[in-house]
C-alpha cells in the first residue's frame, strides 16, 4: 500500500485545487473531479442499499464486490490515462442482470422509484450512477477515457434498475407503477 494518511487535513486544497494521485493538481471543479466525486456518491449510496438489506442477502455479495469496483474507477481516473477497469467487469455486471432478471415478469409500464426503503435507495444509487456516467462522457469530451469504465457505469445503472425491481417485490410488496394521467 502506497501512502498512509496520519494527518487527515492537510489544507493543500484551500486554494480550491486537488491531487491527483500522478502528482499533478487540478480544479476541484473541473470535469476529471467531478466524475470521481459522482462515482464516490454512487458507491455511498450503494453502501446504504447494502444497510437495508440482510447480512445474508445474496445482493449484498453482488454489490459489495461493485464497491469495489466503483473505487477501482475512481483510482483510474485519479490517474490520467490509466485503465483498471476491463471488459471482463462489464460482462460480470451483465451475468448478474441476467440473472436477476430471469424471474421478474415482463415489464409494461414505467416503474417510479419506491416500493420499500431498500428499492427506493437502489433507485437513488441508479439515478446517481447514471450522473457519474454523464459526468464521465463530459470527461471524454476534452480527454481520453477508458471505455470499459463508461461501459460499467452504463451496466451498473442497468442492474440496480433490476435490482431495485427484485428488492420492492421481496416480503410480497410491489413496484410503483407510473400510470397515465387519464388512468390516475
Amino acid at each position: 500500500m502506497g501512502h498512509r494518511l496520519t494527518k487527515i487535513y492537510t489544507r493543500t486544497g484551500d486554494d480550491g485545487t486537488t491531487g491527483l494521485s500522478d502528482g499533478s493538481r487540478v480544479g476541484k471543479d473541473c470535469a476529471r473531479v467531478r466524475a470521481m466525486g459522482s462515482i464516490d456518491e454512487t458507491n455511498s449510496i450503494i453502501g446504504m442499499m447494502i444497510a437495508e438489506l440482510a447480512g445474508a442477502d445474496p445482493v449484498t455479495a453482488v454489490y459489495v464486490r461493485i464497491q469495489h469496483d466503483l473505487f477501482d474507477l475512481g483510482g483510474e481516473l485519479s490517474i490520467p490515462g490509466a485503465a483498471l477497469v476491463t471488459a471482463d467487469r462489464v460482462e460480470w455486471l451483465e451475468e448478474r442482470t441476467d440473472e436477476l432478471n430471469e424471474d421478474l415478469p415482463p415489464l409494461k409500464n414505467f416503474v417510479l422509484p419506491g416500493g420499500n426503503r431498500a428499492a427506493a435507495v437502489c433507485h437513488l444509487a441508479r439515478t446517481v450512477c447514471r450522473r457519474a456516467e454523464r459526468d464521465l462522457v463530459t470527461l471524454g469530451v476534452s480527454e481520453k477515457v477508458n471505455t470499459p469504465a463508461l461501459q460499467y457505469l452504463n451496466r451498473l445503472s442497468d442492474l440496480l434498475f433490476v435490482t431495485a425491481r427484485v428488492l420492492a417485490r421481496r416480503d410480497g410488496g410491489q413496484e410503483v407503477l407510473w400510470q397515465q394521467q387519464l388512468k390516475r
